[in-house]
């Protein structure tokens, strides 16, 4: 198994065997990233394609500051990101503007969605993949990529307020659907 550094030097050169290495080494994690961002697996792994792609071409800017894998997923997330964009371009949205109050309530937001060990990961999995897609893109760049309102705002092109209602709509929605569905799972 190669290191990420022979990997990486191995692609900038050109390397047909890196390029696989590297493919087969972060394809299934990188799945999983883009999986968060779309509707389904098919359109995930047309994002991570895309990625790939991206990472072919710009594996010469990739200077050994950081963790490869850090560089490769926020390659991924921005591919995810654009992906999503392109797409609304073609489609209108309520977002939701206006709404000053829930933006109150998502700065004062401090609970967290608790979730037992029952409900498995897939189920999880599910349940983001079905948030409304507004949701689901602020929900991932906030909670699972740690990105703040205003780095949010500027990268789907919508205010920090739209970021934040986006959030607190979010967290209710899932909130319900895994009270229901722990509500189900008690009652079998």
């Amino acid at each position: 198994m190669l290191s990420d550094d022979q990997i990486v030097e191995g692609c900038k050169n050109g390397k047909r065997h890196a390029f696989s290495a590297l493919y087969e080494k972060y394809a299934a994690v990188m799945l999983g990233v883009c999986y968060r961002y779309t509707k389904s697996r098919m359109e995930a792994e047309d994002v991570l394609q895309e990625g790939f792609v991206k990472v072919f071409h710009k594996i010469n800017s990739f200077e050994s500051r950081g963790s490869f894998e850090g560089w490769l997923r926020r390659l991924m997330v921005n591919t995810a990101i654009n992906h999503y964009k392109a797409n609304q371009r073609n489609k209108t949205q309520d977002l939701d503007l206006n709404s000053k109050e829930l933006v109150k309530k998502v700065e004062n937001e401090d609970e967290t969605i608790e979730v037992d060990e029952v409900l498995p990961q897939k189920e999880l999995m599910k349940m983001l993949q079905d948030l409304p897609e507004g949701y689901r893109m602020v929900f991932n760049m906030y909670v699972i990529e740690g990105l703040k309102h205003d780095e949010i705002a500027e990268e789907l092109d919508i205010s920090i307020n739209t970021s934040k209602s986006q959030l607190f709509k979010a967290r209710r929605w899932l909130r319900q659907k895994i009270e229901e569905r722990q509500k189900q799972l008690q009652s079998l």
